[in-house]
């Protein structure tokens, strides 16, 4: 179990729906990896990140599924490409499943 967190903190946390709209091979990652392209709508637009989701997604399925991501991170170097946000998904061990609304949404609706 964690810290304990306050209404502020939370707050400050900006976590956006996106459709996948790119996946590339990241072969220059330190663990198997993809980059992903994603659509956070008119007003924040594109963003890429990297995802350690080889084992459980192939490229193609990726393409038009909603995701939910932290987007208020700052940007972070991975190997030779700049993450612009973080993918949210369930870990266990080095396995990730993604997560994602149950139906669709419009891009970059906020969730709360």
């Amino acid at each position: 179990m964690s810290d304990t967190i306050n209404w502020n903190d939370f707050s400050k946390i900006d976590m956006r729906v996106g459709t996948v709209v790119a996946v590339f091979n990241f072969p220059e990652a330190r663990n198997p990896s993809y980059k992903l392209h994603v659509d956070f709508g008119e007003e924040i637009g594109l963003k890429k990140t990297s995802a350690q989701i080889t084992d459980k997604y192939k490229k193609e399925e990726l393409i038009g599924q909603q995701v939910i991501a932290v987007i208020n991170f700052p940007k972070k170097q991975i190997a030779n490409f700049m993450s612009e946000c973080l993918i949210l998904g369930a870990v266990e061990s080095s396995s990730v499943v993604l997560i994602q609304p149950q139906m669709e949404v419009p891009n970059g609706l906020k969730i709360s």
